[in-house]
């Protein structure tokens, strides 16, 4: 059962009322608007930037006030607007990187955004703990996206 719960991958989908290359370019080029930052980055409150390289083997990273970049994820798969996979290596104590998948796919109601967050068993024994925190984070990670599209 632990094995289980270790590497089962987290997914969670928003619908969000704009169409499919608005929700994305949002969802990448416009990070910095939306990630809650104080609470979810290498340098909190000190975050002046993060930069978001849109292409297959570009980088995803933020920079604070002094100029120390710190790194977060390389981009594995660039595919606009429908599709891009990260290999996430935020926390710099951890070997390996997990993956991220998102997609983009149109709806009635604008664009469904599906986040699927995996390879957990990765991390080894700290895969738990790591999951854990992640399921719990992507959700209000997320609604600040919903929040930053429904206001532009």
């Amino acid at each position: 059962m632990t094995e289980l719960a270790t590497t089962a991958p987290i997914t969670k989908t928003v619908t969000v009322g704009c169409d499919v290359d608005t929700a994305f370019r949002v969802f990448t080029d416009e990070i910095g608007t939306w990630w809650p930052t104080e609470m979810h980055s290498v340098h909190k409150r000190e975050v002046r930037e993060l930069v978001f390289e849109g292409r297959e083997g570009g980088e995803l990273y933020e920079v604070n006030r002094s100029g120390e970049k710190a790194h977060w994820a390389r981009v594995t798969a660039w595919e606009p607007p429908t599709r891009l996979v990260l290999a996430w290596h935020v926390d710099p104590g951890r070997a390996a990187p997990t993956e991220i998948e998102v997609r983009f796919e149109p709806t009635d109601a604008g664009t469904a955004v599906e986040l699927v967050h995996r390879h957990w068993e990765r991390l080894g024994a700290d895969g738990q703990e790591a999951r854990d925190g992640y399921r719990s984070g992507w959700g209000p990670v997320l609604e600040r996206f919903v929040e930053a599209v429904a206001a532009r």
